[in-house]
């Protein structure tokens, strides 16, 4: 057997550190495919009718699937009895029977103290369908001699049917699944509850059962070892490799940089790297660090984790990678001192992972000063798994030992604990889309750890991204406030906080007797604010925390900025990582704005007389949106000129 390929998979091990405990994760497409195949081999026989005597067949390997379909829809499997044999015409007849037909022969029993008695489930059915070769125009076809669909048993619901030998098959690919987990150690019901998680099935709906898998093992046992020695080969050479490959690089680029450990044996360990774009983004965008640990190489036996970063535009920017032979904590605190040393010792405001209790004490010695938050979006996804279980677990929700973790994480992750730790907007949805798109990205297709080295540092450089998200920033709400922040800040940060200052005008401010300020939306009686403003050093603090947790000011403290005649956000409120002026490349000058403007102003002023002329009737008005449509279809295909960009989307930020 040759060596696999590099397979990477979500892990699946709970952090409540029950090994019998496992995460499905939702979405994955490789889990839908599999569902789909499983239930594709459930109903691919629902179109077959009933055999006939008289019904043709090219062959008999055609005649024994129809017939073996029509058994399974109905409750039992066939098996092949004798076949007829001369000289002219080879194989003429062809006997296929229902599994129960005949009876078994005694047989002598064998020479051991305690002999297996096994009753046996043949029981003289007559159940059976005869084929006979023909030769019609110098061409052979089989014909249906004899049918008989009488049974002398009782016939097999479907979920029953299905178990029966004939239909328990493990494809190929479940096979090296199969043999990959045996490798690493899983026991026989580990594996199976793995491949059932990965297929997205219930427990129990597996086209085969433990047994068949307990026998194919065995049945593989020397291919396995010899697999393992395979791999073990194969991943030594494969780290060298990639450890060549760093070297290179650092040859050419002296500000790429790569450190790794060696075993007993100088084998290679554990490896990290990191790239010089990487490391001068984040001297901008270092406040906080999403160090992602999803994936593992079941081939390699290492673990991911990738160090990653929002930029002014809230797009994912890579920091570095590293692949560590265990998930120990000795393994994550190398893994993070070397991170530190890659970023000249500057540690993180924050550091956002997953649920990792090794890590956790990592970062704790490692990171002091460092706010440690677990991704909201993390815990999501294994609360269905976690709530698998019927009604779960009859009301009571989640397990004891799940609702005890999440409570003892319950500082890492609750709003009310980290409201007022900085996050630069990393925890909404669509960074963590992001993420996950970057990582199906640098994980797919490659068959060695050198091609994913390769595809890392394609993916990695800051430069790729030039273009993409500049956005022209349009007026919504002609305040000064408004005109002023679009000149300071991105088209990003730019496009959160105008949605706040389009909300901030539903609210009413209220002075109370101490001085501070109550922020209320003029229809919802719940939500209140408190602001309180320190006029001579223009600070302003708001209680929902929102600029101490994203860098961008509320819209309750832009409300009372408003109202105390603010035509200037103060400079304190444009925090350098949002700044126009602190991106990795050049941005469009104010005249290519101003431009912009001019553009926008004219197919403004057109659309409207569109708008006035179109609502006369129903027929110019489906005409116009007809065009338009069209139109719109045409724009979109075209190339983006460099001189000027219109890209308007809707504003996609939520209220929340």
């Amino acid at each position: 057997m040759k060596p696999s390929n590099n397979i990477w998979i979500q892990r699946q091990q709970c952090p409540c550190g029950d090994w019998k405990c496992y995460i499905k994760y939702e979405g994955d497409d490789q889990t839908s495919a599999s569902s789909q195949t499983v239930k594709s081999e459930t109903t691919s026989s629902e179109l077959v009718f009933t055999p006939y005597v008289g019904q043709i067949f090219k062959s008999d390997d055609d005649a024994f699937e129809y017939y073996s379909n029509f058994a399974r829809k109905n409750g039992f499997s066939i098996r092949k009895a004798r076949s007829t044999e001369s000289q002219h015409l080879g194989i003429y007849r062809r006997d296929f029977v229902c599994y129960r037909s005949g009876f078994n022969q005694p047989r002598k029993k064998a020479n051991v103290e305690h002999p297996r008695d096994r009753k046996s489930i043949r029981c003289g059915c007559d159940a059976k369908l005869y084929l006979t070769k023909e030769i019609v125009d110098g061409l052979a076809q089989w014909y249906v001699s004899q049918f008989s669909n009488v049974h002398n048993h009782e016939l097999l619901e479907d979920d029953q049917v299905r178990l029966l030998p004939a239909y328990r098959k493990i494809q190929e690919a479940d096979q090296e699944r199969i043999l990959l987990l045996s490798k690493a150690g899983f026991p026989l019901n580990r594996i199976v509850k793995v491949l059932e998680l990965e297929k997205g099935v219930r427990p129990g709906q597996l086209p085969f059962i433990e047994k068949d898998v307990r026998n194919f093992v065995r049945t593989c046992k020397k291919t396995v070892q010899e697999n393992d020695a395979l791999l073990t080969e194969k991943r030594e050479n494969d780290t060298l490799e990639l450890l060549e490959a760093c070297k290179s690089v650092a040859e050419r680029d002296p500000d790429f940089a790569y450190d790794y450990t060696t075993d007993e044996n100088d084998k290679v360990e554990n490896i990290a790297w990191s790239y010089g774009d990487s490391v001068r983004a984040y001297a901008l965008y270092g406040d906080v660090v999403t160090f992602d640990t999803t994936y593992r190489s079941i081939t390699y036996g290492l673990l991911l984790g990738v160090w990653f970063g929002m930029d002014n535009h809230g797009r994912a920017i890579l920091y570095g990678c590293v692949l560590l032979q265990d998930e120990s904590s000795h393994s994550f605190t190398w893994a993070l001192q070397t991170f530190v040393r890659f970023i000249r010792g500057r540690h993180p405001q924050t550091i956002v992972t997953d649920m990792e209790l090794a890590l956790r004490d990592a970062i704790a010695r490692e990171l002091p000063n460092t706010k440690h938050v677990v991704c909201i979006w993390h815990i999501l996804s294994k609360l269905s798994s976690w709530l698998s279980f019927p009604l779960g677990s009859r009301f009571e929700l989640v397990s004891d030992k799940h609702m005890a973790l999440l409570f003892s994480y319950r500082g890492f992750w609750s709003i009310s604990y980290i409201r007022g730790s900085f996050l630069a907007r990393t925890m909404t949805p669509e960074f963590s889309q992001s993420l996950h798109a970057f990582l199906k990205r640098i994980l797919s297709g490659q068959t060695c750890l050198q091609v994913f080295f390769e595809q890392v540092g394609l993916a990695a450089p800051a430069g790729n991204q030039t273009r993409d998200g500049m956005r022209y920033m349009h007026i919504k709400t002609c305040l000064p406030i408004e005109e002023h922040a679009r000149s300071v800040l991105t088209p990003y940060a730019f496009n959160v906080l105008q949605h706040e200052i389009v909300l901030s005008l539903q609210y009413a401010i209220q002075e109370m007797a101490d001085g501070s300020y109550l922020a209320r939306h003029f229809k919802k009686m719940d939500g209140e604010c408190l602001v309180i403003w320190m006029p001579e050093d223009e600070q302003i603090h708001c209680s929902c925390k929102e600029f101490e947790h994203s860098g961008i000011l509320c819209r309750h403290s832009l409300r009372l900025l408003e109202v105390k005649n603010y035509f200037q956000l103060p400079e304190r409120y444009f925090p350098p990582r949002w700044r126009r002026d602190q991106s990795l490349f050049p941005m469009d000058d104010q005249n290519s704005q101003s431009s912009n403007d001019d553009c926008a102003q004219a197919l403004h002023a057109l659309t409207e007389t569109l708008l006035t002329e179109s609502l006369t009737s129903k027929e110019r008005f489906n005409h116009v949106q007809r065009e338009i449509t069209g139109l719109l279809t045409e724009v979109r295909s075209m190339a983006v000129a460099e001189e000027l960009s219109l890209n308007m989307p809707g504003n996609n930020v939520s209220e929340t």
